[in-house]
């Protein structure tokens, strides 16, 4: 099994090579002080402590696995000393607010940080990556008084955070959630309710965990119309930040899991547990969207990063596992039989895994661009432009990255034959941990859902007319060395409008249409997009001597060969209509 290798060079190519990031951070409002050097630094020490720590902690944390006892959680053997080294880093304010000790650092270093973390143990990276995300909801909905009480300990890693939607009777569907706010006459409330499938919701890594928790107060409106969303801590604080009386939280149980063993994936009970309202009562389905749609970007990244890890155990072992000759004649004479590199199909293999997660690594750091001009942005149209990207982006990033970052890791599992079966490779680890992100955080289905209905049909269309009009002017400007893949990136493009135009159409006709089809369409316009990241990375590809910036022309043209043209069967799923999915009775099932 390879050691894992943060994928330094490809993360600078793109940053530097492909989006020019210096400029467009003195581009932004408060970020003039950015520069790539800074960002190299900090890139540097994150892959020394994601290598030398955490790396080493994966495999050995799969087998031992978080343990519950009497409501309590231990995390595996080395967690809590990462932790502290971690915390110490100060990497757990990266991307927090400056006015409350954070570094404010932009989304697009914080996103390949965040790679590099999930890469090397993403049962570890949960932890961190909810504290993130819970900070993020807190920094953006709560009261000066509860920021500035939570957000300095929460950044530098003392407290933990969590975050607690589903229920055993309600999973997608938040609407039915029955967890209660009861109003206290000190402003606080008492949250009484359970919550399940809470990741690191109890743990001993940290003093204290914030949890935050979706209920509804007595008088709240039905359905998802009446959540409301309240910050509920495991200790109680005191008005100076020092821990006080422990609160009405508990941790009932732990799950028995197919990946991601070593994070504690919890049940947690509330018993009248003393919470506080963050944002407006009624509103907190939309607060909490603020830190689901930050997750939902990352969970994309944990999926890249997990295949990552595949492609570099499989690229190993096929360069060093000797198998059969070439069919085009021995390639090492010297040997009693060649490489496995020498066998298309394994180069098939290996080649598709890197087109998906360069193309992938690539996406989510355009996507994080849009993410910090949608913050810092000079002028408010052009924040505003950025919030539709965003919109179109997250659902596409979050599904289309996991879906083929599962199959990535397959194939690295693929790559070993038997051996890739057997767990002391890794590679059976990587298959089980990857699975989760096309679960968690709203499914890929869920996902298609969001895109073909809020992003496409209640808008016309209109937000994928904003990227179809930047990847024209791209294409327009491609240069002849790389014409043919513009001309092949346009084609897939005018595909995706003419079956958006059919769904715009269809959907009026039949309301089982669009859910039959989302998937199709949501990996339509992830093929359209990875499409475009690989024209901007072959063009991109002259500007840099490294030996990651040679490879791509090559891989480019692979993508566009091999991969891209799927998007014609993707078409035909489409306008086939859901006749065929929705013919068979309910009770032939």
């Amino acid at each position: 099994m390879a050691d894992y290798r943060a994928p330094l060079e490809d993360i600078r190519f793109v940053l530097k090579h492909v989006f020019n990031v210096e400029e467009f951070w003195q581009g932004l409002e408060g970020m003039g002080d950015m520069d790539i050097d800074t960002a190299d630094a900090i890139l540097e020490e994150a892959a020394k402590i994601c290598e030398e720590v955490l790396a080493p902690l994966n495999r050995e944390a799969d087998e031992q696995g978080s343990q519950w006892s009497e409501g309590n959680v231990t995390s595996p053997e080395g967690f809590k000393d990462a932790y502290q080294t971690f915390c110490e880093g100060g990497w757990n304010g990266l991307g927090g607010n400056p006015e409350y000790d954070g570094m404010g650092m932009p989304k697009t270093l914080v996103a390949a940080v965040e790679e590099m973390l999930q890469g090397s143990c993403i049962a570890f990276g949960l932890a961190p990556m909810l504290t993130a995300g819970a900070s993020f909801a807190i920094n953006a909905h709560a009261s000066d008084e509860l920021k500035a009480l939570y957000l300095p300990k929460m950044y530098s890693g003392e407290w933990a955070g969590a975050m607690d939607l589903t229920e055993p009777h309600a999973g997608t569907d938040l609407g039915l959630i029955r967890t209660k706010a009861q109003p206290q006459a000190d402003g606080s409330y008492a949250i009484t309710g359970t919550k399940i499938f809470i990741t690191w919701g109890e743990h001993d890594m940290a003093d204290n965990i914030v949890h935050l928790v979706l209920a509804k107060l007595p008088d709240a409106p039905a359905g998802s119309r009446g959540i409301s969303l309240f910050l509920v801590p495991k200790v109680i604080p005191n008005a100076d930040g020092s821990l006080g009386a422990r609160n009405g939280v508990s941790c009932g149980s732990i799950e028995k899991k197919m990946g991601i063993k070593a994070s504690a994936t919890c049940v947690m009970n509330f018993d009248g547990a003393q919470g506080w309202l963050v944002g407006e009562p009624n509103k907190g389905l939309m607060a909490m969207f603020t830190m689901m749609n930050y997750e939902r970007l990352m969970v994309g990244v944990q999926g890249i990063s997990v295949a990552e890890a595949s492609y570099q155990n499989a690229a190993e072992y096929a360069k060093e596992r000797i198998q059969s000759r070439s069919p085009s004649g021995p390639q090492m004479p010297d040997k009693e039989a060649d490489s496995l590199l020498v066998h298309p199909d394994v180069r098939r293999m290996l080649m598709t895994m890197r087109a998906y997660n360069e193309g992938g690594r690539a996406f989510y750091i355009y996507v994080a661009r849009w993410l910090d001009t949608a913050k810092y942005g000079a002028t408010e149209e052009l924040r505003k432009h950025a919030d539709n990207m965003v919109a179109l982006l997250t659902p596409v990033a979050k599904a289309f990255m996991t879906d083929v970052a599962f199959d990535s890791a397959v194939m690295g599992q693929q790559v070993y034959g038997g051996h890739g079966y057997i767990r002391e490779w890794g590679q059976e680890q990587h298959v089980r941990d990857i699975r989760i992100t096309q679960i968690y955080e709203g499914t890929n289905g869920i996902q298609a859902m969001d895109l073909i209905g809020r992003k496409t049909l209640a808008v016309d269309g209109g937000l994928l007319a904003l990227l179809a009009e930047e990847i024209r002017a791209y294409c327009a400007s491609a240069g002849d060395d790389h014409s043919h893949l513009a001309e092949a990136l346009l084609c897939a493009l005018e595909g995706l409008e003419a079956s958006t135009q059919h769904i715009l159409s269809a959907s009026k006709q039949d309301p089982n249409y669009p859910g039959a089809i989302a998937c199709d369409y949501l990996h339509y316009v992830g093929y359209v997009a990875y499409g475009y990241m690989w024209l901007q990375m072959a063009c991109a590809a002259k500007q840099s001597s490294s030996a990651q910036a040679q490879a791509k022309p090559a891989l480019a043209e692979f993508f566009f060969a091999y991969l891209l043209p799927q998007v014609a069967t993707l078409q035909q799923r489409i306008e086939s209509g859901a006749s065929s999915v929705m013919g068979l009775p309910m009770d032939a099932f």
